[in-house]
């Protein structure tokens, strides 16, 4: 396996990562640093882990085979049902690990951030079941538009707090969340969602995350008789989904990576959080990675229709991939996600998140084979996204 896609003793994937936080941080951060391996690899947290995974989350996820889509794009697609999770997502895989290190840690307090709710529900999930005291920070628009997430939240215990600043979704949301851990470094974990932040958090992520590539190596071994796909597909935000797909087979030059950022209405309207496509390096949320920004170095706002995926930064690990050329990465709009969900839902009766959809969408840019074998993760349901898919058939009544 090729260690260069993998983050290095600075806690850097290339000339990605690092770790830049707050002199007031910088203890919390350096005792995760220096923690979390020893945690990982113990019997102990090994025994929870998994256990917790197959009893509670429900693992493993399938590996199913879309026989008709397959047939509508001349392949054989398999679909990684990190759907199927207890709480819907592939976050849950990432938040019971992250729980189980806190309590390790001693910590009691657990804040997070938000955007398209998932991530939310599965801390305060974890939380209920630790029985943790849990603050959710969530952007004003993403409260609005994933209510039904709020709910759940509020309902499993978590304070959710609205965050009314900048564009009021996921960036601003993680901003208030690193205010919050600077004024209560003590007491207070930190789970991210994604494979962002400063080290060790994008390799703590990925390593949690890093069970959907190896259950899709055992899955695909017993449905194929290889390991080994010629395609692996995920949607990338922040990027712990994608991280989880591709872990175990970022040594492997036989298989491709494919990666489908939200493109919004376009890399080139203004209007999109195609950070890959659009950024440059610079420093968000304490890492240095790929970074939407003006030429003085000012953020600039994301949009997606996606609330997962607008996100001005990427993990620095899939900056590492993009830079590398070991992954393509193709920013797919809003338009065509949706029809991608659309089509998911009328050929195999599977209903995906709308951040699933970009992954889905990027498979008319692919040229596949007969022969070739994709595996792609649907890396949420749907249930969340039904006013906004449902406004969208309204505008688009009579399109295919």
């Amino acid at each position: 396996m090729n260690e260069n896609f993998f983050v290095d003793e600075r806690g850097y994937y290339g000339e990605f990562g690092g770790a830049y936080v707050p002199e007031i941080l910088h203890a919390c951060v350096e005792n995760l640093r220096r923690r979390y391996l020893e945690v990982l690899e113990s019997e102990a947290f090994r025994r929870d882990y998994d256990r917790l995974l197959r009893d509670y989350v429900g693992r493993p996820s399938p590996l199913y085979r879309a026989e008709r889509l397959g047939a509508k794009y001349g392949c054989r697609i398999y679909l990684k049902r990190e759907d199927l999770n207890h709480t819907g997502a592939h976050k849950i895989n990432n938040t019971i690990g992250q729980i189980l290190l806190a309590r390790a840690l001693g910590k009691r307090r657990i804040i997070a951030e938000t955007g398209a709710g998932q991530h939310g529900v599965a801390t305060a999930t974890v939380c209920a079941l630790m029985g943790m005291e849990c603050i959710v920070y969530m952007g004003e628009t993403d409260v609005r538009r994933q209510h039904v997430n709020v709910q759940k939240m509020q309902m499993l215990g978590a304070r959710v707090c609205p965050v009314t600043s900048g564009n009021k979704t996921l960036k601003d949301a993680t901003n208030e969340a690193i205010r919050d851990w600077c004024c209560h470094p003590g007491d207070t974990y930190y789970i991210i969602g994604s494979t962002v932040g400063p080290h060790p958090y994008p390799d703590l992520v990925a390593r949690l995350q890093s069970v959907i590539s190896a259950e899709i190596k055992k899955q695909l071994l017993e449905q194929e008789g290889r390991e080994c796909p010629d395609y692996l597909m995920a949607c990338v935000g922040g990027g712990s989904n994608a991280a989880g797909t591709v872990y175990h087979y970022l040594g492997d030059p036989r298989v491709k990576i494919v990666l489908a950022e939200a493109g919004g209405l376009g890399v080139d309207s203004g209007q999109t959080a195609a950070t890959i496509h659009c950024g440059r390096p610079g420093i968000i949320h304490g890492s240095r990675t790929l970074v939407m920004q003006t030429e003085d170095g000012q953020i600039t706002e994301p949009y997606s229709i996606s609330a997962g995926l607008d996100y001005p930064g990427i993990g620095p690990l899939h900056a590492c991939l993009a830079a590398r050329h070991r992954a393509e990465v193709l920013a797919v709009t809003d338009d065509e996600a949706m029809q991608a969900a659309m089509e998911l839902t009328r050929l195999e009766g599977i209903i995906p998140a709308i951040e699933s959809a970009h992954a889905l969408g990027a498979l008319p840019r692919v040229r596949f084979r007969p022969s070739d074998i994709v595996v792609l993760t649907v890396s949420g349901r749907g249930d969340k996204d039904m006013e906004t898919y449902i406004r969208w058939m309204n505008e688009h009544t009579g399109q295919k």
